[in-house]
């Protein structure tokens, strides 16, 4: 008997809950929008991601023409290092080994400017559409805006903002 109570109370409250989600449902109004797709198809975002290719071209080459003068130098102890005084031998592997921490650095700082390059160009995309997304929002009756990224499984192409915030993006920043 205890247990029919209980199933009872729950049915009744599942009842209960549901009529109430229902009724809130009705009122929200979702939208779902792909920040990724939007700094990609932005003509803000391509520009940004031309000058970061460019930066980052320009480091390889760097790196390619010491990474081929350490591979050089690597080949030549291989070779001659029978033919060379220990002293010679040592201090060949000393230098290598200098250059190669070098190299290392360099990359490192490379890729620390390389990040800090990315946060500086997307920094004011960002901040203008975060304005767009709530001026949008406002302006179109969304309950809430969701990055399609971040905890979104799975949303209907129809909730999808994201076309009509890149053109508001590309007209604002048109502008400036």
């Amino acid at each position: 008997m205890k247990y029919g109570k209980t199933v009872l109370t729950v049915v009744a409250l599942s009842a209960l809950l549901f009529s109430a989600t229902q009724g809130f449902a009705a009122d929200v109004k979702i939208g779902v929008m792909d920040l990724q797709k939007i700094l990609f198809d932005s003509n803000a975002g391509k520009a940004a991601k031309v000058r970061f290719e460019k930066k980052m071209k320009e480091f390889e080459v760097k790196f390619k023409t010491e990474e081929d003068g350490l591979k050089n130098l690597q080949n030549e102890i291989m070779k001659k290092s029978t033919a060379w005084t220990e002293e010679k031998k040592a201090e060949k592997v000393r230098d290598l080994q200098k250059r190669g921490r070098e190299l290392q650095e360099k990359k490192e700082d490379a890729r620390y400017e390389m990040k800090s390059m990315q946060d500086k160009e997307l920094q004011p995309i960002l901040k203008s559409l975060e304005k767009i997304v709530d001026t949008y929002g406002e302006e179109k009756g969304y309950t809430v805006i969701l990055d399609r990224r971040v905890g979104v499984i799975y949303a209907s192409k129809a909730v999808d903002v994201s076309g009509d915030l890149t053109k508001e993006l590309n007209k604002v920043l048109k502008d400036k």
